[in-house]
């Protein structure tokens, strides 16, 4: 539906919502804050500031180790925030899900605690040129630790994975398959859940990069048919230091420890030592259990709003911004063109400008964009280009800032003579 301002329609009360974001009333160079870099991070509500406030002002103390009131009441709310994640990914148990700091180390500690005891020389590694860097340099470095190989499946023109050269990788055999559920650098959402099932008939174990997708888009580990899946927190409302490894408990049960020190064990003795049960097994050392309750709360937040409601808001932002976006002149947009498989996330080039120097405009403007290659050095290299400009929505986003992108594009442009 399309209102009478020619804008979609769009089922989240944006004023609303913005209300709940202390930053987003600053202004930047005297101009009011666009802040159009989701993809970097997102900015926090003040739910999940109070969270973590009354955390270290009302009853901070460390978790699992006292039995004193301070410290049962924080652990109480630790395992309550796994509860809640585990809900709002719909795993099977909470003690599936294992907290680590972003999704990167989650993708490391898959890389140590399972790949170096199941993947052997001549062992086959499947992933994409789509990979963010966290999930693609832990493969490569675990595949000359072990001899294995990794195979790359290239995109199409519109950024979307090509099927049949996966299809031809997966049958020469693949011991594990690497997957983003929605690319950082162009947007676009991959078929995960048929390439699983596609995977899992060759015998691979997969997993899946979630990062981009969990906060913008309601997912499911069930329904994906994947084994392991990885996020970040800061990416979706909670702090950074923040995210979670989900894994089948089969799998982690027969996984060793990522790191071994405190919590993780159950009795030490000066031979040897035997390991906590899950999800504690891989949770050493004093956890990040502010930060875990402030992602508790962020999920609170997200499922209060609807996460099927974020995602049509943010498809309304896109079917607004993208066409107008291709339609400016000595702009390249890279990726798919059209809604289909592709989430909130723009990446384009401005002919004759780097896109630092786009970016150092914009901020002039008073808009927070990316530029750079975003951990995508090698879809950088596919795509021809050093580096982008990056777009990216979420919740609180408002076609007004899609106006102010449109905007400071010609500025840009004025300002360096190339229109």
């Amino acid at each position: 539906m399309v209102t009478m301002t020619g804008r979609p329609s769009t089922p989240l009360d944006v004023a609303k919502i913005r209300a709940d974001f202390p930053i987003l009333s600053r202004t930047v160079h005297g101009k009011p804050l666009v802040y159009l870099d989701n993809a970097a991070t997102s900015q926090k509500p003040r739910a999940v500031i109070d969270a973590m406030s009354r955390v270290f002002e009302e009853h901070n103390a460390n978790i699992h180790r006292g039995v004193y009131e301070f410290s049962e009441r924080t652990t109480e709310l630790f395992e309550g925030a796994r509860e809640k994640v585990a809900r709002l990914i719909n795993a099977p148990e909470a003690r599936e899900v294992i907290f680590v700091r972003n999704a990167t180390e989650g993708v490391n500690l898959v890389a140590y605690a399972w790949g170096e005891d199941n993947l052997r020389k001549g062992d086959r590694i499947v992933t994409t040129v789509l990979e963010h860097h966290s999930d693609f340099v832990p493969w490569q470095q675990l595949a000359k630790r072990v001899g294995a190989e990794v195979a790359v499946i290239d995109i199409d023109d519109e950024g979307r994975v090509r099927q049949d050269q996966y299809e031809r990788e997966l049958a020469k055999g693949a011991r594990l398959v690497a997957l983003t559920l929605t690319s950082n650098g162009l947007g676009t959402v991959t078929p995960v859940k048929r390439m699983a099932a596609q995977a899992k008939a060759v015998g691979a174990t997969v997993l899946v990069d979630a990062a981009q997708a969990v906060p913008h888009l309601a997912v499911d580990v069930k329904d994906l048919g994947c084994d392991f899946l990885v996020f970040s927190g800061h990416k979706m409302l909670g702090p950074p230091g923040s995210g979670a490894v989900w894994g089948r408990a089969a799998l982690l049960e027969s996984m060793r420890p990522f790191l071994y020190g405190g919590d993780m064990i159950a009795r030490v003795g000066v031979e040897s030592s035997t390991w906590n049960e899950l999800p504690w097994k891989f949770e050493a050392g004093t956890s990040s259990y502010v930060d875990a309750i402030g992602l508790g709360a962020a999920v609170d937040y997200l499922q209060a709003v609807g996460l099927e409601r974020i995602e049509a808001h943010e498809r309304a932002l896109t079917a607004y911004a993208l066409p107008r976006m291709l339609e400016l002149e000595g702009v390249t947009v890279f990726g798919p063109k059209t809604l289909e498989d592709r989430v909130g996330v723009i990446s384009f080039a401005i002919e004759g400008i780097h896109p630092h120097d786009v970016a150092t405009i914009f901020d002039r403007e008073g808009i927070c964009v990316r530029a750079g290659h975003h951990c995508n050095q090698p879809l950088m290299t596919r795509l021809g280009v050093a580096a982008t400009t990056r777009a990216s929505f979420y919740l609180y986003n408002t076609f007004e800032e899609c106006d102010a992108l449109f905007a400071a594009v010609r500025t840009a442009q004025k300002v360096f003579g190339t229109v």
